[in-house]
């Protein structure tokens, strides 16, 4: 790659529009979760009337004018905090790093896109994961893409662990933020890596037993629990888990690098 696209994607990447717009949406995040960990805390209780995932949380703010507003600058925040990914990309060396920059681009750039049809009537914010994956199964080796998905997200609930658990998170930022964050990250990050496992686990059950019912999204991961034994104990722990994790991503706000 050459050294003037690394520099014209570090002079885009440290605009201070964008490196702002990346901060708020860290910020943004953050109150992503808060939101999530709170209808899984509802769900626990069986109190349950929202999506427990991104989209469920921004369908929940578009029930008021305030709310609406809120919406737009969301979907402003995200879409600059996935072009700051994208300029990334240009400037880091490795493979893997790249890879991830990319992965988190296009999922900030899907937040973006489904903030805007939340605000604007076109979306309910609610998706079918099953529908989606019954349609991928009918096509060939559709059943074993679905398995590869789940394992993928398997390996991304892994490394959220670990990431949590070895305080890696703290790599993603410029000084040390206080133990406030830290705790928050370590309980935030192992949390949600075990979601996303639950996520992956479901489905690979749909690939294996050629079931599209059974693929679910965080939504239908953390519906399971409230089915099994101490599943709901599991769900007010990922729940608090999740609260976590959005205060650790206010803290990651400030003190990320970007």
């Amino acid at each position: 790659m050459s050294s003037s696209v690394k520099e014209s994607a570090a002079s885009a990447g440290h605009n201070p529009v964008v490196e702002n717009g990346a901060r708020l949406g860290f910020a943004a995040s953050g109150l992503l979760h808060l939101v999530i960990g709170w209808i899984a805390l509802h769900m626990s209780w069986g109190d349950y009337s929202g999506s427990a995932d991104q989209s469920g949380a921004l369908a929940y703010f578009s029930g008021t004018a305030m709310g609406m507003v809120l919406l737009w600058v969301v979907a402003g925040a995200f879409g600059l905090l996935a072009l700051w990914q994208f300029t990334e990309t240009f400037v880091v060396h490795e493979w893997f790093d790249r890879g991830k920059h990319v992965g988190k681009g296009l999922l900030y750039a899907f937040l973006a896109y489904t903030a805007v049809t939340v605000v604007t009537g076109s979306s309910s914010g609610s998706g079918d994961t099953s529908s989606m994956t019954g349609t991928l199964m009918t096509y060939p080796y559709g059943r074993l893409a679905v398995g590869a998905v789940g394992l993928g997200i398997i390996g991304v609930g892994g490394y959220h662990v670990y990431k949590g658990w070895v305080r890696k998170f703290l790599e993603d930022l410029r000084e040390h933020p206080g133990p406030w964050v830290v705790h928050a990250g370590l309980f935030g990050y192992v949390a949600k890596g075990i979601a996303l496992v639950i996520v992956g686990g479901l489905f690979v059950a749909a690939a294996a037993t050629a079931d599209p019912e059974k693929a679910e999204g965080l939504d239908g991961a953390l519906q399971s629990l409230t089915t099994v034994p101490y599943g709901k104990a599991l769900l007010v722990v990922i729940a608090i888990g999740l609260f976590a994790y959005g205060v650790y991503s206010f803290g990651r706000a400030k003190y990320a690098k970007v």
